[in-house]
This record gives structure tokens, C-alpha cells and sequence, in this order.
């Protein structure tokens, strides 16, 4: 089958950094689907584990953490899905992605593909999706019911591919007064357009560029962007006993002690630690994406695609990672067939 993947870590510009292979085509045990993947999206996740390194594989590995595709055949075990559904999922980063041809990922981190939705539409949200509804629902804990509803968000990076969905689901599903930073005009139309209440300047002094727009705290934050660089702004502005998540690892050590006279509470949220632990609880992400679907399906949500850019090989992956290490992307990059 036809993949792409990679032998050592290098910058992207290297011409080896992602090679077009041909690799065995994976067979099913267990729990698994082999799903014939027909649209991938790139996410910073991606970029990360590409970077350069001191390291050689001895096989190829292949990148991917976001598709939509057609189960193909499964393993014995398999109770959710039968041979010819439309799935999505983001995969598990332990695991060969998703830029090949067939992959074989585990049922119960696996959703139907929103019936709504092309494959590349659908291939953009799950990984985004996932990491949103846990950030909120889980490790911030809102009501996923409403029971929130009126209480304030903010969410830090708003026109990335999780905040983008992020402010979709806090103001449609949670009922909350969402506030995002953004700092140039065509992402601050962006998270205006998804739904955002108020579109703040990350650039500066956030709680200042906060309090300028009257907001001196929130009851929640969600940190999509530099965890090192904005937490002491996020512990001045969160609400006393309000609860900060961020998706983003630092690089020196996160100063909690700020938030102690406030009882606030810091969380992590890492969208692949249940299937890299195999936790008991790992069948939630199949319901979270037959919900998300559900939510598309009526209307609520919406794709967050923003860009096609061609087939699955190496030369258009690499292209895909170069925009996403600029730092300049809104949404989500997809890339569609072989």
C-alpha cells in the first residue's frame, strides 16, 4: 500500500523529512478496523513528533492523527462497526497514523463519519474535536447539558484547529459567553464567524487587553496557544475557584503557585491518554464522536475546514507542515486521496 513516512527526524525542508513508501497492508486482530483512509488533516501534533532529532527508525514511521475513511474488514472482536461504514477518528499516537492507504485503529476511538459531510470535511474535526470536548467537559468540567450556561470562557488562540471548534461547542452545546484572542484581522473575523462573543488581542498584556474590553475575570480558561508565555496572565484573570486547561506542553516549569489564593484549579488535556493507557474509559471518545457527528448532522456544529491541499503524498505533507510551523494557519488543512 502507499504511504508516507519518514526514517529520521529533519526539518522539513530536507528532502528526507517525509518520503513516499510502500509498506505491507496491515491486517486486523482484535478490536481493530483496517479502514481505507480517503482524507487526512495535519495538526501541530505532526509537526512535533517530526522535528529534529537524534534518532533513527529502523522501519518507516507514519505520521497522521486525524482521518475519515471506509471500514475495509475488522478484527474478531469488533462489535461497533461492519466492513463498508464511514468512520472518523484521530488515532493513537503509539500507533501507525493515518498517511497510508489502510490503517488500523481501534473501534472504540473510531466514530461514524457525519453523514453530512465529505471525507474531507469530516477528517478535519476529530483530533480537534476530541481535545476540545474532553478540554471542556472533562478536565474543565462544564456542563455538557447546559446547566453553564451564561458563564465565561476563554479560550486563548481561538482561530487554531481546536479553538476553532472549541468556540463552537462552549457557545452551542455548553451555552456560554465565549471570549478568544486573536491578533490579526482575518482570524479575528474567523473566530467572530464560528461565534465568538468577544475577540481579544493576544499580543501584550492579555488581562490588560482584557480589562479594556470590561472584562476583569472568567469562570474558565482554555489555553490553545504557549502555555509559558500567557500563564501568568491566565492565573490574574481566572475567577477565583475557576479551573485553567491547556493542550500545550511547556517548556520550564508552570509557576501553579499563582493560583493558590484563589483556589483555582490547572489541568492537562492530552486527547491521546486513554488510548496510550488503554483506560477503562476509552469507549468514551467513540460516543464523543458519534456525538459530535449528531451535532453536525443538526446543524449545531460545523466543519472547520479551511484548506484542501491536494493528495496524500510527501511533497503535499510537507507543504502542509511547513504552513502549520509558520504559525499562521486558521483552521484546518486537509488533504484527500492517493
Amino acid at each position: 500500500m502507499k504511504a508516507v513516512g519518514l526514517l529520521k527526524y529533519l526539518p522539513i525542508t530536507h528532502p528526507e523529512s517525509l518520503l513516499d513508501i510502500e509498506l505491507p497492508k496491515p491486517q486486523p486482530k482484535g478490536r481493530d478496523l483496517l479502514v481505507a483512509v480517503k482524507a487526512v488533516a495535519v495538526n501541530p501534533v505532526d509537526t512535533k513528533v517530526r522535528a529534529p532529532k537524534d534518532k533513527t527508525e529502523a522501519a518507516p514511521r507514519v505520521l497522521g492523527w486525524d482521518a475519515a475513511g471506509i471500514v475495509e474488514s475488522t478484527g474478531p472482536g469488533v462489535k461497533l462497526f461492519k466492513p463498508g461504514d464511514a468512520v472518523f477518528y484521530a488515532g493513537d499516537i503509539t500507533r501507525q497514523g493515518s498517511n497510508s492507504e489502510f490503517q488500523l485503529v481501534d473501534e472504540r476511538i473510531v466514530g461514524r463519519k457525519p453523514s453530512s459531510l465529505g471525507f474531507a470535511e469530516a477528517a478535519a474535526l476529530p483530533l480537534t474535536a476530541i481535545t476540545a470536548w474532553e478540554g471542556l467537559f472533562d478536565r474543565l468540567h462544564i456542563s455538557a447539558e447546559g446547566a453553564d450556561k451564561g458563564k465565561s470562557l476563554l479560550i486563548v488562540g481561538g482561530a487554531g484547529g481546536v479553538g476553532s471548534i472549541a468556540i463552537q461547542i462552549a457557545r452551542r452545546v455548553a451555552g456560554l459567553r465565549v471570549i478568544t484572542t486573536a491578533s490579526r484581522p482575518e482570524t479575528i473575523a474567523w473566530c467572530r464567524e464560528l461565534g465568538a462573543d468577544e475577540v481579544v488581542d493576544h499580543r501584550g498584556d492579555l488581562a490588560a487587553n482584557l480589562k479594556a474590553k470590561g472584562i476583569e475575570s472568567v469562570d474558565y480558561i482554555l489555553c490553545c496557544n504557549n502555555t509559558d508565555q500567557h500563564f501568568p496572565a491566565l492565573a490574574k484573570v481566572i475567577a477565583p475557584q475557576g479551573t485553567i486547561c491547556t493542550i500545550v506542553e511547556n517548556a520550564k516549569p508552570v509557576p501553579v503557585e499563582l493560583l493558590k489564593s484563589k483556589s483555582a484549579a490547572f489541568a492537562w488535556e492530552f486527547m491521546f491518554a486513554r488510548s496510550m493507557f488503554q483506560t477503562p474509559d476509552m469507549i468514551e471518545q467513540h460516543h464523543l464522536l458519534n456525538r459530535v457527528a449528531e451535532l453536525i448532522e443538526a446543524g449545531t456544529l460545523r466543519t472547520t475546514l479551511k484548506g484542501v491541499l491536494g493528495p496524500i503524498n510527501a511533497a503535499t505533507l510537507k507543504q502542509a507542515h511547513a504552513e502549520l510551523e509558520g504559525g499562521k494557519a486558521i483552521g484546518k488543512l486537509v488533504l484527500e486521496g492517493f
